[in-house]
């Protein structure tokens, strides 16, 4: 037909991708925003590494201790001074029958992990697990 008008029979050729590179665009700001936000819960430790560790199973008293003897529990930070009113809070027969997992840095003290296990003892609870690092241990400092 002359004129150029278009008719029903023409094939439309091209796909518009605007819409999908919208789209895409606003998940990838999304992320952006979101991913420092679940960065920032976690506690960095170093974990001392031990031949014969074992999978330990999840468990919801998941304690973390920094190096600088910061405390969470289940990757979420509290004071130690929450941390008797919290367990009591769980209940005592309930804390019989769980273990906690102990991740604690490795160049924490010593002191820092039996102060968190003895308040864990005060508050009924018996069974520990402290997690290790699969793999081969650093050598053995001589004295």
């Amino acid at each position: 037909m002359a004129g150029g008008f278009s008719t029903d029979d023409d094939v439309i050729a091209g796909i518009n991708v605007t819409p999908l590179v919208d789209v895409v665009l606003v998940l990838l700001i999304i992320f952006l925003i979101t991913a420092p936000v679940l960065y920032q819960s976690a506690i960095k430790v170093q974990l001392p590494k031990a031949k014969t560790g074992e999978s330990a199973e999840k468990s919801p008293l998941s304690f973390t201790i920094s190096k600088t003897g910061e405390l969470a529990w289940d990757k979420n930070k509290i004071e130690w001074t929450e941390l008797g009113p919290r367990l009591a809070a769980m209940g005592a027969e309930k804390l019989a029958a769980q273990t906690a997992i102990i991740s604690a840095d490795e160049n924490t003290s010593h002191g820092t992990v039996i102060k968190l296990m003895d308040a864990l003892r005060q508050a009924g609870l018996t069974r520990f697990a402290l997690n290790v690092e699969s793999g081969t241990p650093p050598p053995a400092a001589s004295h």
